[in-house]
């Protein structure tokens, strides 16, 4: 495929609070945080802004509530090249929120109130799928059950290869999101999922088996934060290392790294080529403080390769 890959990410959109601290507070306690900001979130948002920067054409469908925080993540997207075309409002809730305490040494607590996140509906999926094909769809588990199941019913009935990031840590019923052609969890995501914790090539092979079986998935790839990703295939596991970076903050890196193995195999179908693009990604992601704001360029990542 010469061209940019047209990908659908459905999902979630959230504004983020970040506090700095240099330790999250014990019940009861108050401490004072270092430093604090806002910014766009959202695991759907964040991979749809990442999918636009690794260079594919991209339209998000999400569900924003009908205020401040809506109209400034909206346009956040537009200012990252995302098409918003089909962004629905609700008029009756707010939008996503999230507090993140993020702590010296880049680990990080959060707490999400999705909101207007929870009422994206068949209708708002149709409308995306009626108008437009595409390559690929991303879609994480940050909505609805049934938005999901429903929106990997419609990309699979048009052929469209499904890309699923299986965050945040929910026991999802995979079985009835059959026939995937990705699913990418992260070592909490995988126990949850499968009740095997992939902390090695064997326990990982394991877990992709039983994954592979349930999802019907044609890939397997397991994100292992510093300690790289595992692709599972055919009854085969590699191991994909990662790279060494000073961490400062993992959030987003999951997502980015999802969405950039997507936008690259969607280009070439190499699914190798793809992992190891999306751990450099994913370990430039984890080098800023932020969601939105730490996710890396193609040529940020083309720069990189380079240089190692």
């Amino acid at each position: 495929m010469n061209r940019k890959p047209k990908i659908l990410v459905v999902g979630s959109i959230i504004m983020d609070l970040l506090l700095l601290t240099k330790r999250v507070p014990l019940p009861g306690e108050t401490i004072l945080s270092e430093k604090y900001q806002f910014g766009p979130g959202g695991k759907g948002s964040n991979q749809a802004v990442a999918s636009a920067l690794m260079g594919g054409d991209t339209t998000f469908v999400c569900k924003v509530g009908d205020d401040e925080f809506g109209k400034q993540l909206q346009q956040s997207l537009i200012n990252k090249g995302v098409s918003v075309d089909y962004v629905s409002v609700n008029p009756n809730k707010q939008s996503g929120f999230c507090v993140i305490m993020l702590e010296d040494g880049g680990n990080n607590r959060l707490i999400t109130h999705l909101a207007s996140n929870a009422d994206l509906s068949k209708a708002d999926i149709d409308r995306a799928f009626e108008q437009e094909d595409y390559d690929g769809m991303i879609i994480q588990f940050e909505t609805s059950e049934e938005s999901i199941i429903y929106a990997c019913d419609k990309a699979r009935a048009k052929g469209i290869p499904i890309i699923v990031d299986a965050g945040p840590s929910v026991n999802f019923p995979l079985e009835k999101i059959r026939g995937l052609e990705i699913l990418s969890p992260n070592e909490t995501e995988t126990a949850t999922l499968c009740g095997v914790t992939p902390t090695n090539e064997i326990d990982g092979k394991k877990a992709a088996e039983i994954l592979a079986e349930r999802s019907g998935a044609k890939h397997i790839v397991l994100k292992m934060g510093d300690k790289g990703s595992m692709h599972y295939t055919n009854g085969q596991i590699m191991h994909y290392p990662s790279h060494k970076v000073n961490a400062v903050d993992a959030t987003a890196a999951g997502d980015v790294f999802t969405a950039a193995m997507a936008v690259q195999y969607l280009q070439h179908g190499d699914i190798g080529k793809a992992i190891k693009y999306a751990n450099i990604a994913g370990a430039l992601t984890v080098t800023k403080v932020g969601a939105q704001d730490s996710i890396p360029t193609a040529q940020d990542v083309a720069a990189f390769g380079k240089a190692e």
